[in-house]
């Protein structure tokens, strides 16, 4: 959301809330320098906040919606560790313009806000373009099968299908099949505020 019409900036309510617990999670997991590539970062609050906490980490960011990239670049202005944000189909069988090679990947809040073949394509893209030691970082809302669902989560799963017949809360399971398949595996589960979870997906040691 945008109250001034000359600021291109996105502002999001969530991502303000949750920025601080996530970079507290990179700082621990991530190590001390890399390049990372960030999907689906929509207005660009999550690159400034994260980039500027990992100052040894260059950033790109990149969004499906070629509208967002004008606020991404507000957003990560005069932080010289964020290079341009690109436009990314993570449908697409490459990516171009993502790096060869990248140390990082990190994804919030696309897995259950976009069709699930959206998920497969994610893991395949990210163990095209990952390194050996490289990380895949997804922040949201899940099921899981021996978790029981936040009253929370279940009404959002709702309004999601209703706004969408395609969209809808993942189960960890399906999504780490779909990570199996492309040859990684869920290496770390880390609760975090507001019933989310981060999961960090690598190659089998």
């Amino acid at each position: 959301m945008n109250d001034d019409e000359g600021d291109p900036r996105i502002h999001s309510p969530a991502a303000e809330r949750n920025r601080g617990p996530i970079l507290a999670q990179l700082q621990r997991l991530l190590p001390a320098q890399g390049l990372a590539l960030e999907i689906a970062s929509g207005g660009g609050q999550h690159a400034a906040h994260f980039a500027a906490g990992l100052p040894q980490w260059r950033w790109q960011p990149s969004d499906g919606d070629a509208r967002a990239l004008a606020s991404i670049a507000a957003w990560c202005d005069g932080l010289p560790n964020v290079l341009a944000p690109i436009t990314l189909d993570v449908m697409a069988p490459a990516w171009p313009g993502v790096p060869a090679t990248v140390d990082a990947i990190f994804c919030a809040n696309m897995i259950h806000i976009a069709p699930w073949p959206c998920c497969g394509a994610l893991m395949r893209g990210a163990a095209r373009h990952l390194g050996a030691a490289g990380l895949l970082l997804t922040y949201g809302p899940y099921l899981e099968d021996a978790v029981e669902t936040a009253e929370s989560n279940l009404a959002f799963d709702a309004e999601l299908r209703r706004r969408h017949p395609d969209w809808g809360l993942r189960r960890i399971e399906d999504v780490a099949a779909q990570a199996a398949a492309a040859g990684l595996r869920l290496r770390e589960r880390v609760s975090m505020p507001a019933n989310n979870l981060l999961l960090a997906w690598a190659r089998p040691s």
